[in-house]
C-alpha cells in the first residue's frame, strides 16, 4: 500500500490569492510553505515551478510539481511525517483511487528487512491510469521484436537435384513435367514458404513509455512493488537469496532491478534460481514485469527510471 500525497493547483482567484498568498501541496493533510517544505525534504530538485496562465493577459500562478524521487525522514524538530510512520514496515492507507497521478510514499527496506525511511514515488510514473490495450500493444511489440526470424525454406532453384526433364513432353499419357524439384514431388521445393526476415514493427516511443508507466503503476497499486536501499548481499551464496525469497509472501517469481551494473555477488547468488531474475534499470521492460509476482527496485533504480520517464522524447 502506498500513502497518497495530493497535488493541488490554484485554478481560480480566492480569498487567499486576493491577499497575496498561494496554496501549496499538502503532505499527509498538513500544509507547508515552499521554504519549509524544501528544508524538510532532501534534494535541490524536488520542487519545480510551472506557470499556469488563467486567462489571456491575466496573472499567472505557480503550481509546484515534484519531478524526482527522494527519501523523506523527520528531523529533530518534528518533521512532516510522524515518527511511528518511519518505524513501521508497511504504510497502511485507506482505499484510494488509482490513476490520479498522485505521488506515493513507500517504505524503504533491504534484504534484512531493516528500516531505511520512506521514499516518494512520482505520481506521473507510478500512479497512471491502467490501460490493458496499451499493455497488449507493448507486449506484442516486444515479442515480435525479439523473434529470431531465421526460418527458411528452399525454393525450386535452391533444392538439390537434377535439372533434366523427367520424361518426354508427349506420347506417354502422363502429366507433363519439366523438373523433379517441383513442389509436387517428394523432396522438392516449398512454395511460398517462410524466408529469413524481421518480425519487428514500429511502435511510437510515447506508447512504449506509457506501457512501462502502466506496468509500474499496476505493481504499486497491487502492493507488488518493493523499494530497497540497495541490492547488496553479504556473500555469493544462493541459500541467502532463497531465504530472502521464502520470507516474502505470495512470491513465486521475483524480479530484482538495480540502478547500475549488477553486483557480481548478486549475479552469482541468483544465476541458479529460475524464479529470481536480475536486471539493470536500463533493461526494465513491460514483459519482464508481467512475468514476475514481485518487483524489487533499489532506490537508485527508481531515480533512474523516473529520470528516464521525464526525459523529452527525441524525434
Amino acid at each position: 500500500m502506498a500513502l497518497s500525497i495530493s497535488r493541488r493547483v490554484v485554478r481560480s482567484f480566492g480569498s487567499l490569492s486576493a491577499l497575496g498568498f498561494r496554496e501549496y501541496p499538502t503532505v499527509a493533510g498538513r500544509s507547508f510553505q515552499a521554504s519549509d517544505l524544501s528544508g524538510r525534504i532532501a534534494g535541490d530538485n524536488l520542487l519545480h515551478a510551472e506557470c499556469f496562465s488563467l486567462s489571456k493577459g491575466g496573472p499567472s500562478f505557480l503550481g509546484f510539481r515534484r519531478f524526482s524521487t527522494t527519501i523523506l525522514t523527520p528531523d529533530s524538530n518534528g518533521g512532516a511525517f510522524p515518527s511511528d510512520l518511519l518505524s513501521s514496515k508497511t504504510v497502511l492507507t485507506p482505499e484510494r483511487t488509482i490513476g490520479l497521478y498522485e505521488d506515493l510514499v513507500v517504505p524503504v527496506t533491504n534484504f534484512h528487512n531493516e528500516d531505511h525511511g520512506l521514499m516518494v514515488l512520482a505520481g506521473d510514473v507510478f500512479d497512471v491510469p491502467i490501460r490493458k490495450d496499451i499493455i497488449h500493444r507493448v507486449v506484442r511489440w516486444q515479442l515480435a521484436k525479439r523473434q529470431q526470424g531465421t526460418h527458411s525454406t528452399k525454393t525450386i532453384s535452391e533444392v538439390s537435384g537434377t535439372g533434366r526433364k523427367p520424361w518426354q513432353q508427349k506420347g506417354l499419357g502422363r502429366a507433363r513435367h519439366g523438373s523433379l524439384r517441383g513442389p509436387q514431388f517428394r523432396g522438392g521445393a516449398t512454395m511460398h514458404g517462410p524466408k529469413p526476415r524481421s518480425h519487428a514493427f514500429k511502435l511510437n516511443k510515447k506508447v512504449r513509455r506509457l506501457g512501462l508507466k502502466i506496468a509500474l503503476s499496476a505493481c504499486a497499486a497491487e502492493g507488488k512493488l518493493l523499494v530497497f536501499e540497495d541490492l547488496e548481499v553479504p556473500t555469493h551464496k544462493t541459500k541467502n537469496i532463497v531465504n530472502y525469497v521464502n520470507q516474502m509472501e505470495n512470491t513465486k517469481k521475483l524480479l530484482l532491478v538495480d540502478g547500475g551494473p549488477i553486483n557480481e555477488k548478486l549475479k552469482l547468488a541468483t544465476q541458479n534460481l529460475h524464479y529470481v531474475n536480475v536486471l539493470p534499470s536500463i533493461g526494465l521492460n513491460v514483459y519482464s514485469i508481467l512475468q514476475h509476482d514481485t518487483l524489487v527496485m533499489s532506490r537508485d533504480a527508481v531515480n533512474r527510471i523516473v529520470e528516464r520517464m521525464h526525459t523529452p522524447i527525441s524525434r
